[in-house]
């Protein structure tokens, strides 16, 4: 299993190719691909790597699938005895980010192919038909 751990909008998040991500809002068009450069950790298979800060020559590339708003977060303060209350609300704004692959020295990792196909099933009217 492959991932890697990325820097992006002040957090730090675990990726992993062929999954998407909601983050910090990007300032990129939807369908567009990004590139991002501030990997922290690489690993894969046959090892890791950690950088200090950043890991050299490893960047993780994904399209901008749209952006969209977080759920709302409802923030009320209240003094007893004093009547005063407010309540606020507030929506993140972030974009829905899919992964394309990670890269580590030359080398790219991508998401696997799709699951093996499923045998065929006969459906219930074919066998049905055939028993009378």
């Amino acid at each position: 299993m492959t991932y890697a751990i990325i820097e992006t909008g002040g957090k730090q998040l675990r990726v992993e190719p062929g999954r998407f991500y909601d983050i910090e809002r990007l300032s990129v068009e939807p369908d567009e691909t990004i590139t991002l450069e501030s990997v922290l950790f690489v690993q894969h298979d046959d090892g890791v790597a950690i950088g200090q800060p950043f890991v050299d020559g490893a960047t993780v590339e994904g399209t901008v699938l749209r952006h969209l708003r977080d759920r709302k977060v409802l923030v009320y303060k209240m003094k007893p005895k004093k009547k005063t209350r407010k309540k606020r609300g507030h929506r993140q704004e972030i974009t829905r980010l899919m992964i394309n692959s990670i890269s580590f020295n030359g080398s790219v990792f991508t998401a696997e192919a799709a699951a093996p196909a499923e045998p065929e099933a006969t459906s219930e009217t074919e066998s049905s038909d055939e028993a009378q």
